[in-house]
This record gives C-alpha cells, sequence and structure tokens, in this order.
C-alpha cells in the first residue's frame, strides 16, 4: 500500500519506509520560562528551509496557561503562517494542532485553504480536541463535550470541501447546498493529521484522519502502537497512512555523547542521534519533529550540525552509518 497523494507537502514530508525531519518554531532555547523571546523567528525559519529541513510546526496556543508551561510561538498560528509563506518557498508549513473545539470550523478551513493556496499547496494540518482546561471555561466551551465537538468539526471541515455543500446539523450548525466556501485547497482535501487519541477510537483515526501525530514512547511501546495501526489500514483503507512524532533535542557538542532522557526526548551527540533516528524509521515512524527548547548548544550550530551529519541519511538514498 502507497500513501495517498494529496497537496505538495504530504508528497512531500510523507515517503513510503523512509524518515524525514522537521523542526517545531520557536527555534530557540527557551528553559527559563514559558515564553520565547522570538527575536530572530523569521531569519531562523528560512535558515531551517535552506538548510534541508522538510518542514516547520507550530502549536494553537490561545492562552498562555501557567501550569501548562510552554506558550509555543505566541502567535496566532494562522496568521503566522500566512506570514511564513510569503517568507519561503519550498518547506512544508505545518500546525501541531489547531484545538477543534476551540474554534468554529468554518474559519479553521477557510483560513487553512488559504495558507495552502498562498503557499501552493504548502499546508499540513494536524488537529487535536485539545488538552488545556482553562481555555474552555474562558470561551464558553465544556471541557467534557470536546471529544463530540471534534467530530464535528472534523466533519465540518472535511465536507467544506465539496461544492456549496450539505451538513445535517451539528453542534456548529447546518448547510443546506446554497451556500459555498472559497477558496477550496489546492488538491482534492486539506491533509488532517489527528493528534493523539483526541478522545477517539484508533477505528475512527483510521478511518477518517490522512496520518497520526502522535506522543514519543519508548521505541517498543511506538513500534506496538505503529504496528496495530498499520493492520488496521492495511484491513480497511485503500491507502496506507503516516505516522509521525515530535522529539524534544538536547545536542552535545561531542558527536559520541551517550543518550541521556529528558523531557519527552534526548540529550545526546550526533552519532548516535542518527542511530536514534534510523530506529525510529525502521519501527516505521515517517517524520519526525524536533524541538529545540531545551537545547544547550547554539541553535544555529546545532541546526549546521544535523543539516550537515543527519539530513544527508534520510532525506537521500545514503546508507545509514551505524555507530558502534
Amino acid at each position: 500500500m502507497q500513501f495517498e497523494k494529496i497537496n505538495k507537502a504530504y508528497n512531500r514530508v510523507f515517503q513510503q519506509n523512509a524518515l524525514s525531519l522537521g523542526v517545531v518554531v520557536p527555534i530557540e532555547s527557551y528553559t527559563s520560562g514559558p515564553i520565547p523571546t522570538m527575536e530572530t523567528h523569521l531569519e531562523r525559519v528560512k535558515k531551517v528551509e535552506r538548510l534541508g529541513f522538510k518542514s516547520i510546526w507550530l502549536r494553537d496556543i490561545p492562552f498562555n496557561v501557567p501550569n501548562f508551561g510552554d506558550a509555543g510561538q505566541t502567535y496566532d498560528p494562522f496568521t503566522y503562517l500566512g506570514f511564513l509563506a510569503g517568507q519561503t518557498s519550498e518547506i512544508a508549513l505545518g500546525v501541531s494542532s489547531i484545538a477543534l473545539p476551540l474554534h468554529h470550523p468554518l474559519h479553521v478551513a477557510k483560513s487553512a485553504a488559504t495558507i495552502d493556496q498562498l503557499s501552493q499547496g504548502r499546508l499540513l494540518l494536524g488537529v487535536a480536541s485539545g488538552d488545556r482546561f482553562d481555555e474552555y471555561p474562558a470561551m464558553g466551551i465544556d471541557y467534557e463535550s470536546r471529544g463530540a465537538l471534534f467530530r464535528d468539526s472534523f466533519q465540518y471541515i472535511r465536507n467544506l470541501h465539496d461544492t456549496y455543500p450539505t451538513i445535517a446539523k451539528n453542534n456548529y450548525g447546518q448547510l443546506k447546498g446554497n451556500i459555498d466556501m472559497l477558496p477550496k485547497s489546492t488538491s482534492h482535501k486539506i491533509p488532517l493529521l489527528m493528534t493523539g487519541s483526541s478522545r477517539q477510537t484508533l477505528e475512527w483515526n483510521v478511518n477518517h484522519a490522512d496520518g497520526w501525530m502522535n506522543y514519543p514512547r519508548d521505541l517498543y511501546n511506538q513500534n506496538n502502537t505503529i504496528r496495530q495501526y498499520r493492520e488496521l489500514i492495511a484491513k480497511t483503507q485503500n491507502y496506507d497512512k503516516p505516522f509521525m512524532q515530535p522529539m524534544y533535542l538536547d545536542l552535545q557538542e561531542e558527536d559520541d555523547y551517550r543518550p541521556q532522557p529528558i523531557q519527552l526526548g534526548y540529550r545526546l551527540g550526533v552519532n548516535y542521534l542518527v542511530d536514534y533516528l534510523d530506529k525510529l524509521r525502521s519501527i516505521g515512524v515517517n517524520h519526525l519533529a524536533l524541538n529545540l527548547r531545551f537545547n544547550a548548544l547554539d541553535i544555529d550550530e546545532t541546526l549546521e550540525r544535523i543539516s550537515e551529519k543527519v539530513l544527508p541519511e534520510f532525506h537521500t538514498n545514503k546508507k545509514i552509518r551505524h555507530h558502534e
């Protein structure tokens, strides 16, 4: 089974039996508090594209919730991606992820299709049910209803790609085929990547989403998760679907620095990073989004080292050099 062909970003980032690398924005180290400076954000995004990374990823964080511990890039994700679409030319523009219950799906779909058009098909739209409780009462939304809201929003977005769509009445309203949303995306649909479980079953994920963005786990459990996912896809779908995950990275100056676990990632040297990424590729991870928030080494030097010593092992057909 092959991956479905959707838009430019989806087709370029997700390749069968391969692993590609992207970077989470903000592309800076900020360990003393939850709010990044964003001082060199545009220069860093352009550098990441120039160095050969496949994607950048922004998060949807409407409120700075102190107990969450991270304000992300602070900017509205769609406004920011629209800005970056005009400042870049090839790199995929990803959102990981829009908390669907906190937005009307018309606004999500219109913003996403607009960015996809303005960037010539470079949008990847991660979607989630949301996990920051405080945001829900602040917006008058029932936290316990987020699973049902997620499903209704997802279907609404899907249907909006039709011309003059009809949508049965749900939590977000109904469409009777007499009005239409413009623009449409560059392909036959916006690629929707589901995050975690989003309070849905694995069967729902497989039947509706175009890929799965899941959380880091140890290799044994991640392998089991991916195998279960792909077995169900093979039984029920016409196309295979990609699997991706994030990883916090603290790259060390010594190339042979042995791995030490950190929050949702590792502190390690570049040789061990290559080995670890090769293991992820072997269990079926198709894309990894690197988060450098806890990285102690100079960020520009880190990006250049990864570009020189890691990307050629995964973004070409070059053979992996296993570290002994």
